[in-house]
């Protein structure tokens, strides 16, 4: 047999064996790409993201009630403020304003121009100021910024709630934690293997007196309030108190608790803290934030805090471009809430939480502030509405109205100090009407003001009482 022969002899039997596998592997009878099943079916469409979308619209907490519910008689109301006034318990200086809340028309009143000592219920300006801007939702940032390799600046945002461990997500005091902050900065130290670090504390955000020069020292020894501070633990408390000894420099005792922190994360912080200010071009390495605004609000307004008063006012101050100091603050607010429409003449801001002396408001300013804060027509000011104490459930109203009809219809911020009571706030009618009032008594005998309170209390409850329809 010749090459040729040969050669031909095997391509034929190569193709052969190709055509056979060929054959084999559309039948998926050896591995190849050939096949005669049917094709696979064309896949999905990879899901796309939805774009951005409008916010479901805001769930109203504390719902508007119809304005066909029947308004009390104002001559019957005005009976009972003219009754009020004239009880000498409460002594020679009273002031009363009722209102319908969906009118603003007057239904009983009696020196309702008079400018008195406000106490507490002058929380409420800074409560719509607040809410006003910089708005409920704003936060309190707390910082640790790195400069280099081992300098860590603790830089306070206005915090003097913050948790010493880790921070609880339901509270409004101790929302955010210097445990967290602490575990976020070792985590950055441990990618350089860095364990030792200086730390320095930034607390310039606030300026002039920790204290209003109008409170009575003597306040700040009981632990009424505590010095104002770019941050702190627990608002600057000592004990698990409401009222217990504060910190006489809540700062810097935040500051070693971070250190403290720090160190059970296994970081060193090399000598003292000392004060300093981080620099602009340092890494932040680690942030906490505060509850939002509006629930600080409801916070101050329940427990009736001075300290975190004073801190939001300043707050307020640094929104509006003016120094973080009291009487930035003071200028803020009352610009805030003139910018509402409120006619503050003749009012005085001594300070913001109603504690030091010299603060002058009449019972017609307070109420068309509270008005406002309950008016449907303002959403953003609702925060400070509902954050107002329930009688008989909530805050400083906890343990009044037990026994009374105001129980669960009155929603008021409370004032108490030596020889002055004041109570603001809304009531609910038994017809369904709501209601906002001012009472305000500066001149109590001695020894009255808790008296007083109860007489006050009487005097809501029978507006909550009234079916009283002209």
């Amino acid at each position: 047999m010749g090459w040729g022969t040969r050669t031909g002899v095997a391509v034929g039997v190569v193709l052969a064996l190709a055509g056979g596998y060929v054959a084999a592997d559309a039948y998926d009878v050896v591995p190849g790409v050939l096949t005669t099943e049917p094709p696979y079916p064309e896949p999905s469409p990879f899901p796309q993201a939805p774009g951005a979308v409008a916010a479901p619209p805001l769930e109203v907490t504390m719902p508007a009630l119809g304005d066909a519910a029947p308004v009390p008689d104002a001559a019957t109301v005005q009976g009972l403020v003219d009754a009020l006034a004239a009880d000498t318990r409460l002594g020679p200086r009273v002031g009363v304003l009722v209102t319908d809340a969906a009118t603003g028309d007057v239904l009983g009143a009696s020196g309702e121009t008079v400018g008195h000592v406000p106490a507490s219920t002058l929380k409420t300006l800074t409560a719509a100021a607040a809410l006003t801007s910089p708005g409920a939702h704003a936060t309190l940032p707390t910082r640790a910024v790195l400069e280099g390799l081992e300098t860590v600046y603790l830089v306070g945002g206005g915090d003097m709630m913050l948790a010493a461990g880790a921070g609880d997500p339901t509270a409004v005091n101790g929302r955010a934690g210097l445990g967290d902050l602490a575990a976020q900065v070792a985590d950055e130290l441990r990618l350089t293997g860095r364990t030792t670090i200086a730390l320095r504390l930034d607390d310039e955000l606030f300026t002039g007196p920790a204290v209003a020069p109008t409170v009575d020292p003597r306040s700040v020894r009981n632990g009424y309030v505590a010095p104002v501070a770019a941050l702190a633990v627990d608002v600057a408390r000592l004990e698990d108190e409401e009222y217990a000894a504060r910190a006489e420099d809540p700062a810097m005792a935040a500051a070693e608790t971070f250190a403290a922190a720090l160190a059970a994360e296994g970081i060193t912080v090399d000598g003292r803290v000392v004060r300093a200010r981080a620099p602009s071009d340092g890494r932040t390495v680690g942030e906490v934030e505060s509850a939002p605004l509006g629930e600080v609000v409801g916070y101050l307004l329940q427990h009736s805090d001075n300290t975190i008063t004073e801190v939001v006012g300043r707050v307020v101050a640094l929104d509006a471009g003016l120094p973080g100091s009291g009487a930035g603050a003071t200028q803020a607010v009352r610009a805030a809430v003139e910018g509402l429409g409120v006619d503050l003449t003749g009012a005085a801001l001594a300070d913001l939480s109603g504690l030091g002396d010299g603060s002058v408001l009449t019972p017609a300013q307070l109420d068309e502030v509270v008005g406002l804060l309950a008016d449907p027509a303002h959403p953003g000011l609702r925060p400070g509405a509902v954050g107002l104490p329930v009688a008989g459930l909530s805050g400083t109203l906890g343990e009044r109205y037990l026994g009374n009809a105001g129980r669960g219809v009155v929603r008021a911020k409370t004032g108490s100090l030596p020889n002055v009571t004041s109570l603001a706030g809304t009531v609910v009618t038994a017809d369904d009407r709501l209601l906002v009032f001012s009472l305000m008594a500066d001149a109590v005998p001695d020894g009255g003001t808790y008296g007083a309170r109860l007489i006050f209390d009487d005097f809501v409850a029978s507006l909550a009482e009234c079916g009283c329809a002209a």
